[in-house]
């Protein structure tokens, strides 16, 4: 039994894939005497079916050799497309840790989205999210990981602008649809430019090409180049980070899973490309470079924000860009780590972000307090999942910090610091979100706000056990650093930055009624932070306008050289079809002398041409 489980894991994602095209007759409307919960409850089902099948097979395969399923996908003489599937501890614990927050997050949503008229069609948009991200789990082919990455594009468009009647929910789908395919034409043109120098799109034999390749330094540093734009725009990494933080505005069950796991899985492609980066330091270093910059900068800007959702949302760009980091340092276990304690506790964020706005129907900070003693299980989760977030001993993500600055301390002393300051400025934020939702006076909008029905509070009770029992399951894997080998003065250093951060936190000064600082330039920074740098602001005033332009220049030359050419060719027919009327007498010798007028003529241009007339004697 756990030998035909093992060798049918691929058949995993189309659980999901059949889950979600069950539920397309309530979706589209065909069913409607029974409402759309039975097209929840058949997506559930099929989750359901596809987290165990991944489960039994992940608690027996740490004693398995990896197993390759090659499958041909087109092939016509010479010319073979196909792609490879690899079943491996990580890609089964991936499935595993996918199957197993989108069901909670299914869970979740028919509490959260329980009197929307569209319930059955976010089922089905979940479904297949669920089903391309379990494929990109799977997926040893970057062909295919490329195809997977697009739905999970398209997908993303679909649940972001899901309340397609609100005008700013449709720019925001449109913004995170258009940024993703920057970084997706690419990364499309890197996949064109791999298959024909490595003959081939399967990670492995990508990775023996690697070893070997000798291309020239301009060719591998645009090549590489290229690899990472896909990913940096899954993540929302600078300077394609804005989508994240617009991508809000959809329903927050989806904001779930694609802070935890869509960004995850960008990422994770990353992580399989490692090995072909390699071939270009100058990548190395872009990703170092993009990783550190998005990591300080999505922290820094976290702090000005009101919004409960987006003051997390930057968090995790925040974290993704210590993903790149590391894979730019080629520490791609610490990566793996990294994106697991990520997506557990930003899971859990998003899911007691979502029970506040529930139930006080507000995303603004400034109008909240006072929940702790109304809503114990929200609060509860909140700490357990803020404190997953930092490196607080013994959870998860002190842990993936630790050993990743462990390797680096002699090496990269600087990444110590950008550790501790992106983990110092997390711990801030944090304790600042806390402070005004949970602690402090109630406000009118929390005066009277219960806590949530056992649909949302299951799922976050779950996840609150998950996130502390974590650290046991990375010690089971044999994933935590021995106590011997643990830099003592790199586990204080990250510990303070923890307390320090938890300090300040505590300690500054918060007043609700004051939405701007009275000092200017407090103010400023205010500013500068709340609005992202004004990044936004200066892709308008360059990118936006130089390719505004450019389209006026289009247009112009469009509508009067090349239409007006054709015009003239037009307006001269009908000037000389005009003018040849009146000189129609009706007699034949008139069109016979025409006729041979013509054709002297063109007999004198054609031979002019050839060269004709220079062999005259005369």
């Amino acid at each position: 039994m756990n030998e035909f489980l093992f060798t049918t894991s691929w058949f995993v994602p189309f659980y999901s894939l059949i889950g979600a095209i069950f539920t397309l007759p309530w979706a589209m409307g065909i069913i409607q005497t029974t409402g759309p919960r039975p097209a929840a409850y058949l997506n559930l089902f099929t989750t359901v079916v596809s987290f165990l099948h991944s489960l039994f097979v992940f608690k027996d395969i740490w004693d398995k050799d990896q197993v390759s399923l090659d499958i041909t996908w087109f092939q016509a003489g010479d010319f073979n497309l196909s792609f490879a599937l690899e079943l491996s501890p990580v890609s089964i614990g991936a499935t595993v840790l996918i199957t197993g927050l989108s069901l909670l997050a299914q869970i979740y949503a028919l509490g959260y989205m329980e009197k929307d008229w569209s319930l059955a069609r976010f089922f089905g948009l979940v479904g297949f999210f669920e089903a391309a991200l379990s494929g990109l789990a799977i997926s040893d082919s970057l062909f295919l990981s490329y195809g997977l990455l697009e739905v999970l594009t398209l997908s993303t468009y679909l649940l972001v602008g899901f309340w397609y009647a609100q005008p700013l929910v449709v720019t925001a789908a449109r913004d995170a649809f258009l940024t993703k395919r920057v970084g997706d034409l690419l990364l499309l043109m890197a996949v064109v430019v791999l298959s024909t120098l490595a003959g081939s799109l399967n990670f492995s034999d990508l990775y023996e090409w690697a070893q070997t390749a000798n291309l020239s330094p301009m060719t591998s540093t645009l090549l590489c180049l290229a690899l990472m734009a896909g990913p940096a725009g899954k993540c929302a990494q600078f300077p394609l980070h804005l989508w994240l933080d617009e991508a809000m505005e959809g329903p927050n069950p989806a904001s779930v899973m694609r802070n935890s796991l869509v960004v995850g899985g960008g990422a994770y492609v990353l992580y399989k490309l490692q090995p072909i980066l390699a071939l270009s330091p100058v990548a190395l270093n872009a990703l170092v470079v993009m990783g550190t910059v998005t990591a300080v900068g999505a922290t820094l800007v976290s702090l000005a924000q009101i919004d409960i959702k987006r003051a997390l949302s930057h968090s995790t760009s925040a974290y993704m860009g210590l993903v790149f980091l590391a894979v730019g340092l080629e520490q791609g276990g610490v990566a793996l780590m990294l994106l697991l304690t990520h997506a557990i506790a930003k899971a859990l964020l998003f899911m007691s972000s979502g029970s506040i706005i529930y139930t006080t129907q507000s995303q603004d900070l400034t109008e909240m307090g006072g929940l702790w003693s109304r809503m114990p299980a929200t609060t509860t989760a909140f700490i357990v999942g803020s404190a997953g977030m930092v490196t607080l001993l013994p959870l998860g993500s002190f842990w993936a910090m630790l050993a990743w600055a462990d390797g680096l301390v002699k090496v990269s002393p600087w990444v110590i610091g950008v550790l501790v300051l992106v983990n110092g400025l997390t711990a801030l934020n944090l304790t600042r979100v806390f402070r005004l939702i949970f602690w402090g006076t109630p406000q009118p909008k929390t005066r009277r706000a219960p806590e949530v029905g056992w649909t949302m509070a299951f799922p976050m009770v779950t996840l609150t056990i998950l996130t502390l029992l974590l650290p046991l399951m990375l010690q089971q894997w044999y994933l935590l650093p021995s106590w011997e080998s643990i830099d003592w003065y790199v586990l204080l250093s990250l510990v303070a930055s923890t307390v320090l951060g938890v300090g300040i936190g505590c300690t500054i000064y918060l007043h609700k009624a004051w939405s701007r600082p009275r000092i200017l330039g407090w103010r400023m920074i205010q500013d500068l932070l709340g609005y992202d740098f004004y990044i936004d602001r200066i892709y308008r005033l360059t990118i936006v306008s130089a390719v505004g332009f450019l389209s006026r220049i289009s247009a112009w030359s469009d509508r009067y050289l090349v239409d007006g050419l054709v015009n003239l060719v037009g307006f001269a027919a009908m000037f000389s079809g005009q003018s040849l009327k009146y000189s129609i007498s009706g007699q034949s010798q008139g069109y016979m002398l025409t006729i041979l007028v013509v054709i002297s003529l063109l007999g004198f241009v054609i031979s002019f041409s050839l060269g004709l007339f220079d062999k005259l004697p005369f």
